[in-house]
């Protein structure tokens, strides 16, 4: 009797401890687009995903889970974010932490790589680099949910991203609220004017005559290329498919005006109705990002004006120095209470 107590004893040890220490499950796939099929500048239309599966779904194989879709910035990638090359942040390390501490409950997390030619697709509908809303809000999620255990419904989906990724989550939240309902905005970029090209940075975008030539652009002219890539294609303009904002170093109105139509601040009047039935929206930025605060602070006024509910929290910190840290306190336990976590 005493040594079937020990073993006993000796199991429930070492279930403990695996169970303690038990990690989720990271994977790279990749996803075929009709979406994104065509693109003028000839990017992959089978696109790369990461999928993160929490520790218990290779044990509990009856349970469906909630997903999160997380939304990269300008020039990263899911490649970068989730560890598969080294970076500033490693999702696949914060969601095992957070998993096995219990701060946040088991979700699946997906992140596509939307690095384009031009360094990001701003996850907009554009001829030249495809149309990316549709590829994530249907294609995308219509992928994960027949590949994998998921809560299929709008209330067990949650969206967030971080810079162009916070744009991202703007722009598909309010224009598709019937796909997620609830959103976490990190540090949004393009709610407003912003990345002004100098009279240098003009004249090296108009000297580009080759997509390769992009590579080589700072990040003022890489980002005006890309925003010319997703709010003003050109067909006729062989081979990079843009209209510039400016010629011969003068800015085009008609260019800029396309790009103000397209800045979240500016957008945002015409999905009103949208944004208020999401069920949770919130959008933290840190103080020391400059430009990026300001304007996410006249995104806040404007939702408080149009009555909508959500949270807004400053915190000392710049564009990227808080972000794990912000996703791990705030972001995934924000989703383990709003999203949820069983059929209805």
């Amino acid at each position: 009797m005493k040594l079937k107590s020990v073993v006993i004893t000796l199991y429930i040890i070492v279930f403990s401890v695996l169970t303690l220490h038990a990690q989720g499950f990271r994977m790279r796939l990749k996803v075929p687009s009709e979406a994104l099929k065509n693109n003028l500048i000839n990017d992959p239309s089978i696109r790369d995903i990461t999928v993160y599966l929490p520790p218990s779904y290779q044990t509990k194989l009856d349970k469906k889970y909630p997903v999160l879709y997380l939304l990269h910035g300008f020039t990263d990638s899911d490649s970068k974010w989730f560890g598969w090359e080294h970076h500033w942040i490693n999702m696949n390390n914060i969601l095992n932490t957070c998993m096995q501490d219990g701060s946040c409950k088991e979700m699946i997390v997906v992140m596509p790589n939307a690095y384009t030619t031009y360094k990001g697709s701003f996850y907009g509908n554009s001829e030249t680099m495809g149309d990316w809303e549709t590829f994530i809000t249907k294609e995308l999620v219509s992928f994960i949910d027949l590949k994998f255990r998921t809560l299929d419904q709008a209330k067990s989906r949650g969206l967030a991203g971080h810079s162009m990724g916070g744009y991202g989550t703007l722009r598909l939240a309010m224009k598709y609220p019937n796909v997620f309902t609830s959103i976490y905005v990190l540090s949004p970029s393009s709610l407003e004017e912003d990345f002004i090209p100098s009279p240098e940075h003009i004249k090296n975008m108009e000297a580009v005559h080759s997509k390769f030539d992009i590579a080589n652009l700072s990040f003022i002219e890489s980002i005006n290329m890309a925003f010319s890539a997703a709010w003003a294609s050109n067909p006729k303009k062989f081979p990079l498919y843009i209209d510039l904002a400016y010629k011969d170093g003068k800015p085009r109105p008609e260019i800029l005006k396309k790009f103000s139509d397209n800045y979240i601040l500016n957008m945002m009047d015409d999905y009103l109705q949208n944004l208020k039935a999401l069920q949770t929206i919130a959008i933290d930025v840190g103080t020391k990002d400059t430009a990026i605060f300001e304007a996410s602070k006249k995104l806040h006024k404007k939702l408080t004006a149009a009555n909508i509910t959500h949270t807004f929290e400053a915190y000392d910190g710049n564009h990227i120095n808080k972000i794990p840290e912000r996703i791990k306190t705030k972001v995934l336990p924000y989703f383990s209470k709003n999203l949820v976590f069983e059929s209805e």
